[in-house]
């Protein structure tokens, strides 16, 4: 089933923002996650079982280096960016 998300990634107590932001977008597209990057958002699009597994991927592979959170609306009815 295809999915869409609004996702954002807070990295904590970081002076350089980008970089960890930079890093969560690549891995997503990387996997395959069709990605629309926004001001404070970004809109990703994909198979629901791909795209759950690459956020968990990304997650886990920043909170190894950072301190982040990250938050997620995730709908079945909205399938494309």
């Amino acid at each position: 089933m295809k999915i869409q998300a609004e996702v954002s990634i807070y990295p904590l107590r970081e002076d350089d923002l980008a970089s960890p932001i930079r890093q969560f977008v690549d891995g997503l597209e990387n996997n395959g996650i069709k990605v629309k990057i926004g001001p404070m958002s970004s809109l990703i699009a994909g198979e629901s079982q791909l795209l759950f597994e690459s956020m968990g991927e990304q997650f886990r592979r920043l909170a190894e280096k950072y301190d982040v959170v990250l938050t997620a609306k995730i709908s079945n009815a909205c399938s494309g960016t």
